[in-house]
């Protein structure tokens, strides 16, 4: 096979869909060419080296994926005089070399677990004459991407995978059959990369899995999920965070470790998908709308100010309206602050698909409406109950629409945004913690102002 060195000096894009994995996994492949000598780009037109990280969760990522990809086709040249096409994540795993079938330019597919093979992949493509495709989509034996070398978005922060797979098998997803079933890193492991982050400045860290709340089962006979947020606590990490969490799996140990972990911030995305009983049995979700409200009150009561976020799914085949009135009623017991709501995308190979439905499209929309116009009556109701209070924020960067006007996130994960204050270089507040007086709250964002010195 050819040689990675053959890629030195060439320019390479990213291109990221889906889910905070995909994130991660695209600054592992970007640290791996940047190792290579490959050199990072903007825009695809100017990379000799184009990688579409993929999602198959729902059908508009595939899409996309082939509406930008088949955009290559018709792209310049670049200076080296020839463009290798390389198709990742889930959508590579699932389709492997028939992704050809839908998207003709691509050179190179390599699955979830292959993302240390690309380098010699993207050094084959190049050398080949003519137009074969290079594959490898193979999951077993694999080591964990965390070991590869990483150019991440953000200096401050970090996203830390401590699992890959998931064992639920929800009958709507996709997921368990293209990362497979659940596979935990050991705590040890997972510390020493925290520690080092550290020591690197990073200030906040996600931890990423499918099922963050069943870590551990598949090394430890049982979950260590808590354990972990109090060594993760101790390591001097500033803000923790985490995702995504399954209800069933979240125990009362991981709430009391929510409460009393420091750096833990007071946010969780617990997703709920259907109010509906009924619903939440036919997508394999193992619990009922009754235990989803029960843990609610528990979360409620064990981290008094939560902020609480959810993902929703409307039109899951057989939802009537009576199951969508239960998800609406959910929706405002629960008191989301926030919610990722979509209509059912049907994935092939998943039971679901099977499932036969014969709802009218403009019925769906319409439920879909009303529960955008739900979750965004709450977001606002919610913002409003932190007018005049002093919000601790991380800064990201400055507004793309003004460049005097600085943007980051609250501990409960809300946008602020605030003006630079007088004397200040915007590039210095990036990567640093601010207090800002809330006196604006809107439904989807905060602004005020800085109060005393960021630190």
């Amino acid at each position: 096979m050819s040689h990675p060195s053959l890629l030195v000096g060439k320019t390479y894009c990213v291109r990221t869909f889906g889910c905070q994995m995909n994130l991660h996994d695209s600054e592992r492949v970007s640290g791996l060419l940047d190792e290579c000598g490959c050199l990072c780009v903007e825009e695809p037109d100017d990379a000799d080296i184009v990688v579409f990280m993929t999602c198959c969760v729902r059908e508009n990522a595939d899409q996309r994926l082939y509406g930008q990809a088949s955009a290559m086709v018709s792209a310049p040249t670049p200076p080296s005089g020839k463009r290798v096409v390389a198709i990742g994540g889930c959508i590579a795993q699932r389709d492997g070399e028939k992704i050809r079938e839908h998207i003709p330019c691509a050179d190179v597919v390599f699955g979830t677990s292959a993302l240390a093979s690309l380098p010699a992949l993207l050094a084959e493509a190049f050398e080949s004459e003519g137009h074969p495709i290079e594959v490898d989509v193979v999951e077993e034996g694999r080591p964990f991407s965390t070991d590869l070398p990483s150019h991440r978005a953000q200096r401050f922060h970090a996203w830390v995978p401590i699992m890959t797979g998931c064992n639920n098998f929800c009958t709507y997803c996709i997921v368990p059959y293209v990362r497979g079933r659940e596979k935990s890193r050991t705590m040890e492991s997972i510390v020493s990369e925290v520690e080092l982050l550290v020591a690197d400045g990073v200030r906040e860290v996600t931890l990423l899995g499918q099922n963050v709340n069943s870590y551990g089962r598949n090394i430890y006979g049982e979950p260590r999920f808590a354990e972990l947020l109090r060594r993760v606590g101790e390591t001097g990490i500033e803000r923790i965070r985490f995702t995504s969490s399954n209800p069933k799996d979240l125990s009362d140990e991981t709430i009391r470790a929510m409460a009393e972990v420091p750096s833990v911030m007071p946010h969780l995305h617990l997703a709920v998908q259907s109010g509906s009983s009924r619903i939440l049995k036919a997508m394999n979700r193992s619990y009922t709308r009754e235990d989803y409200l029960a843990l609610v009150e528990r979360l409620r009561e064990g981290v008094p100010g939560l902020a609480l976020s959810t993902d929703i799914i409307v039109g899951f085949p057989g939802e009537t309206e009576e199951d969508f009135l239960d998800t609406l009623s959910l929706v405002k017991e629960a008191s989301f602050s926030s919610a990722y709501t979509f209509i059912y995308s049907r994935r092939p190979g998943t039971p679901a698909a099977k499932i036969p439905d014969d709802t009218p499209h403009e019925v769906i929309q319409d439920r879909f409406d009303r529960l955008a116009a739900q979750v965004a009556d709450q977001a606002h109701e919610a913002n409003q109950k932190d007018l005049g209070t002093l919000a601790c924020v991380l800064v990201e960067g400055s507004s793309k629409r003004d460049s005097s006007i600085m943007v980051g996130h609250s501990e409960k994960n809300q946008t602020v945004h605030f003006a630079v204050p007088e004397g200040v270089s915007p590039e210095t507040l990036v990567g640093s913690l601010v207090d800002v007086r809330v006196e604006e709250a809107r439904t989807w964002y905060l602004r005020g102002t800085v109060e005393g010195e960021p630190r």
